[in-house]
């Protein structure tokens, strides 16, 4: 196959994380060969590369990434057009710090509400604490086109995943979170998130 020879990613149709970075790869364009991954069956190859045999991996000739943060920086510093991070270390320093905040606030929540082995009580505590906390941080997404930013970024690589899920985790949004409604209005329907999206992820919300 030469995966080795041109830019791959193994990716998992329906993961998050692995849709961050498809994401990343759509917003700049980048041609790249997905090679889709049944958590249940990794391919020899991917093994071979990456020793915890985990999605999203990055294989870039000799260079193997896993870890989607990793990937994701590793791509906007590799194809520096259109920049997904601010070029000063302040800016750069927030929006790290935000896409922490997203794993450590949602990131967990949303992986307990997406694995089917989570216990109803712990499901329901996660999406009354998910569709609550987005709820509250709503207003933010009034203020500018994007989040925390004027400028597309990595941050909203991270989030719009999340939110394209909302409907399969069983949370609907109130109406008093319409600035991040319209938000997500706005951003599903650009071009670059429509490329992003696999067969399963449309599936997700019936396209």
């Amino acid at each position: 196959m030469g995966v080795t020879n041109r830019l791959a990613c193994y990716s998992d149709p329906a993961d998050h994380y692995s849709h961050r970075v498809r994401l990343v790869l759509a917003e700049k364009g980048i041609s790249v060969q997905i090679i889709d991954v049944d958590p249940g069956r990794l391919p020899p190859k991917l093994v071979e590369v990456n020793p915890y045999g985990s999605v999203p991996t990055l294989v870039d000739r000799d260079l193997a990434l896993y870890e989607s943060t990793v990937v994701m920086e590793y791509l906007d510093e590799r194809y520096p057009h259109p920049p997904l991070l601010p070029v000063y270390p302040v800016g750069r320093g927030n929006s790290r710090l935000l896409m922490h905040r997203i794993q450590r606030d949602w990131c967990a929540l949303v992986d307990l509400l997406l694995d089917k082995r989570s216990a109803e009580p712990a499901r329901a505590q996660a999406r009354k604490e998910l569709r609550e906390s987005l709820t509250g941080v709503a207003p933010l997404f009034g203020e500018m086109a994007c989040f925390m930013s004027d400028e597309q970024s990595l941050v909203d690589c991270c989030l719009l995943p999340i939110l394209w899920r909302l409907p399969v985790m069983g949370i609907e949004l109130p109406r008093q979170a319409k600035p991040l409604l319209d938000y997500m209005e706005r951003q599903f329907a650009r071009e670059p998130f429509q490329a992003s999206l696999s067969a399963a992820e449309r599936e997700m919300r019936k396209l």
